[in-house]
């Protein structure tokens, strides 16, 4: 009877470890510093992370990345795709308990859309009618198409049909907005202390529409910029989840982790852009391209990153519905791309006896500065071009970066937004506020405006012609496809591998 006894205990103590539990705080890596918590300045990844935490949109994602109702319960779509008609929940609430109404999102989004903000992502609204042109300064906010019908109903009208709008809803750009500057929250959580340079800790927040399924007392989002000191954080038990994983050590993190490494395709690539408005790049493509094609892409994947990201010659990555080529594979070998290379770099006016300076600007990170290193080093022995290497803290580079007034060869990436060709392509439009390129080109330009005309199936081969016209004048030099890389630890339940790499701390918990 008493070994009974024992045996049932034991059989308890084992079960209260192996069911999850309501509450507890998750550790998360976030990168680095957030360059803004406003929904409508915010452009850095780890911004992004840390809005869709405090707050909601119409629309949202599950654990998966799919669709799901946000604010919005419901919605229709007019037989032309034009109307879009969204029903609010009548649970959500701001974090003070008060309704979330309609007319909250046509303040906000007339706000985002306004030249005073200068919101750098605005232009992701630009299906919505009227937005290009209020953004332009060319009409005044209330030409922005979105109205409220009442408390409980928004109405947006498009400029054309636009099959991904409901994704892009996923966005903070498009939350609503209180309108005034107490904190008030539309998500799951509440920010609580915020301690730049360190940690964002959120609280769950009572008044969420969907509350009582928070699995969450609270999540701290560490910033913590290099990947080598996330991993010894999470060595320690300090972190749950790692934002990712450092360069080179790939098969030694395998070994170590198993399981717990997490790595998934993600539509998402990283470039050197060019500053085209600058010398010496001012009407260069043939120097351009020649820097592009003495970039070693495999042994830069393979031996200088080495977290499983994948080659790339073009802009858009594999796996976007409708794209159906994996990559733009380089014809030549690489002792042909050498040859051509130097060619043209002479053909530029510049040798061994008189190289090309140029500075390769880049924010701080162990992944970025061997890839900085290599790439200059590529430089240097196939053309004798001299790099100087400028290392600057994430948000000095942005603000440097879209100012373009010291920039000439900066380091870009981009992450889908919604899963679409042209969110990738918009970024170098003349008018985007992205373009921190500045590459300003008609026949680009007419090409990304024939497929924003087209709603049929030959809008895809206008955006493949837009993409041909940016790599024909080497405007980007693509260098890899990311992939996702995460450690979670065993304990966490809800994380679940998706293409978008979205992982909202409402469907998290711990064991």
């Amino acid at each position: 009877m008493l070994n009974e006894f024992r045996f049932l205990t034991l059989l308890a103590v084992l079960l209260f470890w192996l069911v999850p539990v309501q509450g507890g705080t998750l550790h998360r890596g976030l990168g680095p510093e957030p360059d803004a918590l406003d929904i409508h300045l915010a452009q850095s990844l780890s911004a992004l992370n840390v809005l869709r935490d405090l707050h909601e949109g119409l629309v949202t994602l599950d654990a998966a990345g799919r669709l799901i109702p946000g604010v919005a319960r419901a919605w229709t779509v007019s037989d032309d795709g034009l109307v879009w008609t969204f029903d609010l929940d009548p649970a959500a609430r701001w974090s003070d308990g008060s309704a979330i109404e309609a007319g909250h999102f046509v303040a906000g989004w007339r706000r985002a859309v306004h030249p005073e903000t200068a919101a750098p992502m605005a232009g992701l609204l630009d299906a919505v009618a009227g937005a290009n042109r209020v953004r332009r300064g060319q009409a005044d906010s209330h030409a922005l198409a979105v109205r409220a019908e009442g408390p409980g109903r928004l109405i947006v009208e498009l400029e054309r049909p636009t099959p991904w709008f409901a994704e892009l809803l996923t966005h903070p750009l498009t939350f609503p907005w209180s309108g005034d500057q107490s904190r008030l929250y539309s998500g799951p959580f509440v920010l609580v202390e915020r301690v730049p340079g360190a940690r964002i800790r959120l609280a769950a927040n009572p008044h969420f529409r969907a509350a009582q399924a928070l699995g969450l007392d609270e999540v701290v989002w560490h910033v913590i910029e290099e990947p080598s000191v996330e991993l010894s954080r999470y060595r320690a038990d300090q972190l749950h989840i790692t934002e990712t994983i450092p360069p080179g050590r790939l098969q030694w993190m395998r070994e170590q982790f198993g399981e717990e490494l997490r790595i998934a395709p993600y539509l998402g690539t990283f470039f050197l852009a060019f500053n085209v408005a600058r010398e010496p790049f001012v009407q260069a493509p043939g120097l351009r391209r020649a820097l592009s094609l003495v970039i070693d892409r495999e042994l830069l994947t393979e031996r200088v990153l080495g977290s499983g990201e994948i080659p790339a010659w073009g802009l858009v990555p594999p796996g976007m519905p409708g794209w159906t080529e994996a990559s733009r594979a380089e014809p030549l070998t690489m002792n042909e791309r050498i040859a051509r290379a130097r060619e043209l770099y002479r053909q530029a006016g510049y040798d061994d006896r008189q190289p090309l300076r140029v500075e390769l600007r880049f924010n701080s990170s162990l992944t970025h500065r061997r890839m900085a290193v290599a790439v200059a080093a590529m430089w240097k022995q196939h053309l004798g071009v001299e790099t100087r290497l400028v290392n600057e803290e994430w948000k000095v580079f942005v603000a440097n970066r879209r100012q373009g007034r010291i920039t000439q060869v900066v380091r870009g990436g981009w992450i889908a937004d919604w899963r679409d060709a042209g969110n990738f392509l918009q970024l170098f439009q003349s008018d985007s506020p992205l373009n921190y390129t500045f590459f300003s080109d008609p026949v680009f330009d007419e090409r990304m405006a024939n497929a924003a005309q087209d709603d049929g199936p030959s809008r895809l081969d206008w955006l493949r012609s837009a993409e041909d016209r940016l790599l024909e004048q080497a405007v980007v030099i693509p260098l890899y496809y990311y992939v996702s890389r995460h450690l979670v630890k065993p304990e966490v339940r809800g994380f679940e591998d998706n293409a978008m790499d979205i992982h909202l701390s409402r469907w998290l918990s711990l064991q």
